[in-house]
């Protein structure tokens, strides 16, 4: 028989008041996708962070090549044959792609050989890549084949990949599947973290299920279908989105000619963006990140009001230069991509962090109502099933998808006029992605305005009226729902939509409506 690549048995890690993971066992072959499959907060990141020596566990063995090992560090990881590409890229904006792979290789290296190197790799698995590039001038697609190639630059045995697809574009996607299946032909093993279930069943030919820390099942989802990996994650399938007909209002939000130049020395600036948000519509913005989305989401919510006057009004009122305690004033609360810093203060109770964006527990003289603040996190807590410890845990203990549930949940209840989300759903399992898809839906129903930023294709598909693609600080004309396609939109996010005379009369009429 195949001795195993990697053979956990029996991994438990206990932190104050939760048991990340309890009696996990998990094995995986050479040349082998295995798929880690769970709901937030089901032990995934800590089991890979035991795996790749970030995290020690407190009970439970490893084994490497049939061998038993005690991985300390990621150094250690990496000396065995083990190498992880995370979510969120560790690289430098002001080196060049050879720069930032020296970093994480053999000292002994010169730069030459380093460059020689990367581009030998590139060529061996189609991943195109320039050494000489200040990374700060490439796509987010181009980072991540710079973050691939440095793993591959180590032969790795065992390659982790964690929400490998969230920022690249359907092209992008089908292109890193072939790497992908390319490396495990030649007996590279890779565990694959995903939630998005339809990767995970073209991808992957074994998966293992996490819920509450502890494994619920072993299958090949080749020969599963996305309702039974949801059972198998989160004990049930997701509830089906309710979508009625349309049936917009007056303009909420109005924007014309937004201009704007970035004040990041590698951001992107704005260029003439139009843009109408009716009441009782939903409206999707496409793209691949850093195309201009963080500019403009912060000219919307008045973190940047050096909009032009008259660019950006809500509710028929110009906001442009407007703080954002203005803007919520006239109805629009705001979802940002950043849950810790930006989303919710890290040390702050859950409770606290209401304060953020809400003062209906404010009494008279501003003085905070404990009791009220405390129910409202509460009932925040219950309807969006948060996994938290009450309304008194503080946010930077909750998982990454927990925290979203609450902050979605905190703008929502708030009953704005106008709601602008950015990536609501992501790193959210699929039962959370479907209640968070489900109440911006029924926020629509009720008249509300909703303006989502996304990266993920498929959300923006269920749930937008009307769809807009953002590419290099421009934004496409209007598409409704209905004429979108995914290889229109892939197409459309490397700035290539068409001009032609009925898609800007539809823009138009949705502008003038």
């Amino acid at each position: 028989m195949t001795t195993s690549r990697l053979q956990l048995s029996g991994i438990t890690k206990r932190y104050p008041g939760v048991v990340a993971n309890s009696g996990v066992s998990l094995t995986v072959q050479p040349g082998e996708v295995h798929a880690v499959l769970g709901e937030n907060g089901a032990g995934k990141s800590t089991l890979m962070k035991i795996i790749y020596g970030s995290v020690k566990p407190d009970e439970g063995s490893v084994m490497f090549n049939g061998k038993p090992v005690h991985i300390r560090n990621p150094q250690e990881a990496r000396a065995l044959g083990i190498s992880m590409v995370f979510q969120h890229f560790s690289l430098f904006d002001t080196l060049t792609v050879a720069e930032n792979v020296w970093l994480g290789l053999e000292k002994s290296l010169t730069l030459p050989e380093v460059s020689a190197s990367i581009t030998a790799k590139a060529t061996e698995y189609g991943l195109d890549i320039d050494p000489s590039r200040p990374v700060h001038t490439l796509s987010v697609g181009e980072m991540q084949r710079v973050e691939i190639i440095r793993a591959l630059l180590t032969n790795p045995q065992l390659l982790i990949l964690d929400e490998p697809t969230s920022v690249l574009t359907p092209q992008a996607v089908e292109k890193l599947f072939v790497v992908l299946r390319k490396l495990a032909s030649e007996g590279c093993s890779i565990l694959y973290i995903s939630h998005k279930l339809h990767e995970i069943r073209e991808l992957c030919n074994a998966c293992t299920v996490l819920r509450g820390g502890q494994v619920t099942g072993v299958c090949d989802p080749r020969q599963e279908s996305n309702a039974s990996l949801s059972r198998l994650m989160i004990g049930a399938e997701p509830p089906a989105l309710e979508v009625r007909a349309l049936n917009a209002g007056a303009a909420v939000l109005e924007v014309s000619g937004l201009s704007l130049q970035s004040d990041d020395p590698f951001g992107t600036h704005l260029a003439d963006i139009a843009l109408t948000v009716r009441a009782g519509e939903v409206v999707g913005i496409a793209g691949v990140s850093g195309n201009g989305q963080s500019e403009l989401l912060y000219a919307l919510s008045g973190e940047d009001t050096r909009a032009p006057a008259g660019s950006i009004r809500l509710g028929g009122q110009d906001v442009s230069q407007d703080a954002p305690g203005r803007r919520r004033a006239l109805g629009q609360h705001f979802v940002p991509e950043e849950r810790l810093g930006r989303g919710a203060v890290p040390t702050l109770s859950l409770a606290h962090n209401l304060l953020l964006s809400r003062d209906d527990a404010l009494g008279a003289g501003g003085w905070i109502r404990v009791g009220a603040l405390k129910a409202q996190a509460a009932d925040i807590i219950a309807r969006y099933k948060v996994k938290a410890n009450g309304p008194d845990a503080a946010a930077k203990s909750l998982s990454g998808g927990n925290l979203q549930k609450f902050i979605v949940g905190r703008e929502i209840e708030a009953k704005p006029k106008l709601l602008i989300v950015s990536q609501p759903t992501w790193g959210v399992d699929v039962g959370a992605a479907a209640q968070i898809r489900g109440e911006i839906l029924k926020l629509r129903d009720a008249g509300c305005a909703v303006l989502v930023v996304s990266e993920e294709l498929d959300e923006l598909f269920e749930i937008s009226d009307r769809l807009h693609v953002i590419a290099k600080g421009r934004l496409s004309p209007s598409l409704d729902r209905a004429d979108a396609t995914i290889e229109r939109i892939g197409e459309w996010m490397s700035g290539l939509w068409d001009t032609a005379p009925n898609n800007n009369k539809k823009e138009t009429a949705h502008a003038a409506a």
